[in-house]
């Protein structure tokens, strides 16, 4: 008669954490592993089930059962639990490393390093370094944002994602902005070509031969790309824009164009133009938010890879190489779908503002324009 595993009962959150665990980049394939066998036992399978789909002994699936069913699912995470050498450190030498990265800073310095955490908690750096790893911790990284303090930021956000995930009929949608003070950089001295076992290389200091500004308007549809050159990035040159935009898109189908809040798109000589060819459509993304245009994202593209590790002796070669790069985008053209939905958008969004208010109440509320005094 065949033995039936005792069932391990788990909370929602319970599972939902384990699932978190498993497929986390920076958690241990031991502990992954033992997530692995807890949602298993949790689905109801019993212990040769779970033996012969991991490839396990019967015994280890069994192991785990228990020992989450009497200690929690933090058990999985418990290093001692098994074969092999002891922990050096005990649990509250850990707590301690872990609190003193989160919480405090080197003397007269932002953030630690393996080697200032080793000498200030007395371990070795790479001890520091695997309990780093354990716990997905990168002092060293840091990463950019800002939140919006539009205070009519959802009404807009709603607008352009709308746009992105479900276009009008017979319409195009054109993500349009400029990338202004592109400059033409020219190298010192000559760099050394790619060769095997060294990379391409080129002189960290540089003279500049001026700038130039880029206007493009990306197609939703199929990636495509129409830019134009400019020396200056005023309400002209941005009216010059829209009448190309004008001629390569003929007829009478909307063009529904999404913009930011830069001044030069909203001077009454844009207005009245775009008054005059009511086909044209204006969609203002929020302020602080030019990650919702997907033009950004092809100007990524464009400084990756045709004017970051380029060579330019005049404005006039930085303009041909950013035509030759439209022309090579143009021909083999790859659309950027927009995938994250508004209320997606909006948890994330709310979850960092109620974070950044617990720090400092009041910096993300909109601020109010102070009346200048005569």
């Amino acid at each position: 008669m065949a033995r039936t595993s005792q069932p391990v009962n788990l909370t929602a959150e319970d599972q939902a954490q384990l699932v978190q665990w498993e497929s986390a980049h920076g958690t241990p394939q031991q502990v992954a592993l033992r997530c692995r066998l807890v949602l298993a036992a949790a689905a109801g399978q019993q212990d040769l089930e779970i033996a012969s789909a991991y490839r396990i002994s019967r015994h280890t699936a069994a192991l785990w059962r228990g020992r989450v069913r009497t200690a929690g699912i933090e058990a999985v995470w418990d290093i001692q639990a098994g074969r092999g050498r002891k922990p050096k450190y005990d649990g509250a030498k850990r707590d301690a490393l872990i609190a003193a990265t989160l919480q405090t800073k080197p003397k007269g310095m932002t953030h630690w390093s393996c080697r200032l955490m080793a000498k200030a908690q007395s371990v070795s750096k790479n001890t520091v370094n695997r309990v780093w790893q354990l716990h997905n911790l990168k002092p060293h990284l840091n990463r950019s944002f800002k939140l919006s303090r539009d205070p009519k930021f959802v009404e807009k956000l709603t607008d352009v994602v709308g746009l992105y995930l479900n276009p009008p009929q017979k319409a195009i949608v054109l993500c349009v902005n400029e990338k202004s003070q592109i400059q033409a950089l020219d190298r010192t001295q000559p760099g050394l070509p790619l060769k095997k076992g060294r990379c391409g290389t080129m002189t960290h200091d540089y003279k500049r031969h001026g700038t130039t500004t880029l206007f493009a308007a990306l197609s939703l549809l199929d990636g495509k790309v129409i830019g134009q050159c400019h020396s200056r990035h005023r309400h002209q040159e941005f009216l010059k824009f829209l009448r190309r935009l004008d001629r390569e898109f003929p007829g009478n189908r909307q063009l529904h164009l999404v913009l930011d809040n830069y001044g030069t798109h909203k001077t009454p000589e844009v207005q009245a133009w775009l008054k005059r060819h009511r086909r044209f459509v204006p969609h203002f993304i929020p302020t602080s938010s030019s990650w919702l245009n997907l033009v950004e994202r092809w100007f990524g593209e464009l400084t990756r890879k045709a004017v970051r590790r380029g060579v330019f002796f005049s404005v006039g070669d930085l303009v041909q190489a950013i035509e030759a790069f439209l022309a090579a985008w143009n021909a083999d053209p790859h659309p950027f779908v927009w995938t994250a939905k508004l209320e997606e958008i909006l948890q994330k969004i709310e979850r960092a503002r109620a974070k950044l208010e617990s720090i400092q109440p009041g910096c993300t509320q909109p601020r109010r324009r102070q009346k200048r005094e005569e």
